[in-house]
């Protein structure tokens, strides 16, 4: 019981959260905004694979991980995250809080489980200014800021179809409203101007997992696994205005809604490419494991007709991540330390997103411990990452971030008649 309303305070807790800009990354102004990891705390820290399933723990990222689950398990996590952003001359200091995920799992049968939740897609959150003298000879000033994001409903089922073998499917329901605003003073001007474009998104995806997990001389097991992430369908209710408004009082002079439905561009389509994520690991149960993902998105062929960017277009994106943990003995009943999951992992990623001709790439490095919590299955996972992503060449923004993320995994039985001797 005290597990059940520790939990139900960490989800009230964290709704506050929830509201929250996800992100201050000025490459959140692309696409539908920066995509989020959508990994538990503790696949997150070793590098954000999915590859890794087990009995008392759920990875949202695979659906087919469900077909283990022999407890009833919920689960939550929340990051912090300080990042410096750096031009060629300035640098700029900010943090992010956020939660990232509301989950719970519960087997329905043996050999099949179910779970739902809540979670981030994406999320936009920017301030740039540009500075700079227009055609006039006049100083010239501009702000864009975007704010909001795309939020996430999944169900997910996973069942054991073969000795070792698990396959599963996730729905996903995907809701938000995407905002980006420029802001225009020119020197010698009485008023500014202002332009605001308002996306409300839905849609739906699905996801596609697999796994097989054969064991190898009895004591080591091969992992190997499959994530098919279905293109992201959404439909794009768009809303576009134009205001001018006093530079000394601030007050809204005049304000024009722009006719988008003569344009084609009052409802339009959002069609973000499949992902196919694929594993290879190797392990001894309860002792230690390393595995490796390979994931490929045919970002390419991505397009928002209603955001008009200049010099920014789209390639193939592919990720890359290595990640391991060790538990020194899982039993000990002399050492806590000796049952804590030591993790780590390593990611890069080529986000398939091109500014002034140049790539964005990120570099992660994670680590992170799991602590038992009583003599219970359940574990709080603490977990720590540094990367950087961007680059200060062409007149772009190098971003630097160290985030410490905390989940929680608590777990129970449902569905048991209770035996009295």
């Amino acid at each position: 019981m005290i597990r059940k309303i520790g939990f139900a305070i960490l989800c009230l807790t964290a709704m506050g959260v929830y509201g929250q800009n996800g992100t201050v990354s000025p490459y959140s102004y692309f696409g539908v905004g920066d995509l989020r990891s959508g990994s538990t705390i503790e696949n997150r820290m070793m590098g954000g694979l999915s590859l890794y399933t087990d009995s008392i723990h759920l990875t949202l990222k695979n659906p087919a991980g469900y077909g283990k689950l022999k407890l009833t398990t919920y689960t939550a996590g929340l990051s912090h995250t300080e990042i410096s952003l750096n031009s060629f001359t300035e640098r700029e200091k900010s943090s992010v809080t956020n939660l990232e995920y509301l989950a719970i799992g519960f087997p329905i049968s043996p050999k099949v489980a179910a779970g739902f939740g809540l979670r981030p897609f994406s999320s936009v959150g920017y301030d740039v200014l540009q500075e700079r003298t227009n055609a006039n000879g006049n100083e010239e000033t501009n702000l864009y800021s975007g704010e909001g994001g795309i939020n996430q409903v999944f169900f997910s089922l996973g069942f054991e179809v073969a000795r070792n073998l698990n396959l599963g499917a996730s729905v996903n329901f995907n809701f938000g409203t995407l905002r980006n605003t420029k802001t225009q003073r020119v020197e010698g001007l009485q008023y500014g101007t202002r332009e605001t474009q308002i996306s409300d998104v839905g849609g739906y995806d699905f996801v596609y997992g697999l796994t097989y997990t054969p064991k190898i001389k009895d004591k080591y097991t091969l992992f190997t696994s499959a994530v098919i992430n279905t293109q992201v369908n959404l439909v794009s209710e768009n809303n576009q205005t134009i205001n001018s408004f006093s530079l000394t009082t601030g007050r809204t002079i005049e304000e024009l809604e722009v006719n988008l439905a003569q344009q084609g561009l009052k409802n339009t389509e959002l069609k973000i490419p499949t992902i196919a994520t694929f594993g290879l690991g190797f392990g001894e149960d309860k002792k230690w494991f390393l595995g490796a993902e390979y994931s490929f998105q045919q970002l390419s062929s991505f397009e928002n007709r209603f955001l008009r960017i200049q010099n920014q277009e789209y390639t193939d994106a592919r990720s890359y991540a290595m990640g391991a943990f060790y538990i020194p003995d899982f039993a000990s009943f002399d050492s806590y330390f000796k049952r804590v999951t030591y993790r780590a992992g390593v990611r890069y990623d080529y986000t398939g997103i091109v500014v002034n001709e140049k790539e964005i790439q990120n570099f992660g490095i994670t680590f992170g411990l799991g602590l038992p919590l009583g003599g219970s299955f359940s574990n709080l996972n603490l977990g720590f990452e540094w990367g950087k992503r961007g680059t200060t060449a062409a007149d772009l923004i190098e971003e630097k971030y160290f985030g410490v993320n905390v989940g929680v995994s608590f777990n129970d039985r449902w569905f048991q008649k209770r035996k009295i001797n």
